[in-house]
Order: structure tokens, then sequence, then C-alpha cells
């Protein structure tokens, strides 16, 4: 296909030269008066449509900037992302130039079918040769529009999880716990789950806590409601929930469930855990570890 395009570009350029040919024949044969007429029409021609040309490129520029002014003033209105508008912005720009151009060369009297397939069969194989990277761009403009994360989110996507720290056209940048950077592409993101942990306000977390077979369940049940009422994180609404989940092997297991700030997840986590290691052994309950109860039995 692309040859074929070539081709047609050398046909069209063979055109060009075979009218010059013939003018400068037609010339040729005129005497000097008619020659020199001749001429200077063909110059006024020639300047004429230069200026048009002129004139053609500066409004061009000047609706270039009004519609790229425009463009900014709403893409700021309606709180696009900043790359996404940068984006279309010069795209837009590009397009609107690329026409003004062939504009100027259909008023120059240059044939521009021919490029225009030319550009058409390039656009095709650079289209083919970049799959994988277009898939990407499209995946990153998906990402920027339907805005599944930000800047600053924690989540976990593609067996990664960590902090948000950039969002680029083609991938984005996270920082794990451990101050480790990976980018991952973005066509992989938008065809993926993504975890966000930041989406939320609030976020629920969970323990289980075991004492074991004989301790008073009544009095764990109290001593865990008064540490989680001292803590001024724990939100009251929705309230704390403590109740019995489970009779184990070894222990009766005790689920906690509270609702928190997500920005205070970890710290009420972490700090609940040592409290209740703490209060509950001061109130005569024990936490169990595994056993196993033996029977001997002496045979005469």
């Amino acid at each position: 296909m692309f040859l074929q395009d070539t081709a047609t570009a050398v046909q069209a350029a063979d055109s060009v030269a075979n009218k010059l040919q013939t003018t400068l024949n037609t010339i040729a044969g005129m005497d000097t008066e008619e020659a020199i007429s001749f001429i200077s029409k063909g110059i006024l021609s020639f300047f004429a449509d230069v200026l048009i040309c002129i004139v053609i490129y500066y409004v061009g520029r000047a609706i270039v900037r009004y519609i790229d002014r425009l463009l900014g003033r709403v893409f700021s209105k309606r709180g696009v992302e900043v790359s996404i508008a940068k984006f279309a912005r010069s795209m837009i720009r590009a397009i609107i130039y690329i026409g003004i151009a062939f504009a100027i060369l259909n008023q120059l009297g240059i044939e521009t079918t021919s490029f225009l397939a030319i550009f058409a069969s390039v656009g095709v194989g650079v289209g083919m040769a970049m799959s994988g990277t277009l898939q990407n761009f499209a995946g990153g403009v998906m990402v920027l529009l339907t805005r599944p994360f930000k800047i600053g989110d924690y989540v976990q996507m593609q067996g990664v999880e960590g902090t948000i720290k950039e969002i680029r056209l083609f991938n984005t940048t996270i920082n794990t716990v451990d101050n480790k950077m990976i980018i991952v592409p973005n066509g992989n993101i938008v065809s993926n789950i993504i975890n966000n942990f930041s989406a939320e306000d609030i976020r629920r977390v969970d323990w289980t806590f075991s004492i074991r077979y004989g301790d008073d369940y009544d009095t764990a049940k109290q001593a865990i409601e008064e540490v989680l009422k001292a803590d001024s994180r724990v939100m009251t609404e929705p309230a704390p929930f403590v109740a019995l989940s489970a009779l184990a092997d070894s222990s009766i297991n005790i689920v906690v469930r509270v609702w928190t700030k997500a920005s205070d997840y970890w710290g009420v986590y972490f700090d609940m855990n040592e409290k209740i290691y703490k209060t509950l052994p001061t109130k005569g309950l024990h936490f169990p570890y595994p056993h196993v109860d033996v029977t001997l039995t002496k045979e005469n």
C-alpha cells in the first residue's frame, strides 16, 4: 500500500514537471512582447497566491490561538487532568496547523491527495509497530478521564501495593512502603482489578482475639469495649462490633470490627493489638496456645 501511494506521489510530481515543460514550450513559441505579457501575468498570479497563502497562515494561526485559549479555560473549569489537557490542546493545534498547510498547498496549485495517502500509510505502519505503546497511551487517557485513583492514593494493583507518585500518559509510578519505585504500564491497569484503599474517607478495621476455654467471655467483651471507647480515633457511628465468632480447638475467638478514618487505619490497628494484649491479662484472662490433652491408662 505504501509503495502504491509513493508511486502516486511520483506520478503527481511528473505531472507538475510536464506542466512546467509545456508552459516553457508555450513561452518559447511566443514573440518577445507576448512572452513578457504572459510572464508578467504569471508573476502577478503567483504573488497573488502567495499573498493569499500568507493571509491563510496568519488567520489560521489566530484561530489556533483562540481555540487553544478557549480549551484551556474549558479544561480548567471542568477540572480536567493537567496531563490530558496539555495533550488534547497540542493534538488539536497540530491538526489545525496540518489543515492550514494543506490549504496553502492547494492555493499554490500543489496536489495534496497523494500526500494524504502517504501520511495515512505511514500512520498505519507506525500504529502497527507501536501497538503496545498505543495501548498504554489509550490506558493512560482512560485513567486520566475515569480517575480510579489520584496522586497520593494507596492502591493495590498488578501484584504491587503502594502510594501513587505520578500518573503519566503511558505508565503510572508507585512507591512501595519500603521505598521502591515501581512503574506499571497503563494498558495493564485499565484491564485489571484496582484496589484503592484511599478512595473512601473511612475504613473498617478487623481483629480476631482469642481467650482460652474457662475464661469469662463477658469479662473479655467488656474489657475490649472499654479499650475501644477510650480511643478517640474509633468511630461511635457506625458502632464498634464485638462478638464471639468461633469455638476453636484450643480457644474462644472474639471478632472485633470498628470504623475509623482511612488515614488512621494502621495506627488504630497496631495500637489496638498492643492495648488488648496488655489489658486482657489484668482482667484475669489468658491468651491460649495450641495444646493437646493426653490421657494415660494403666493396664493391669
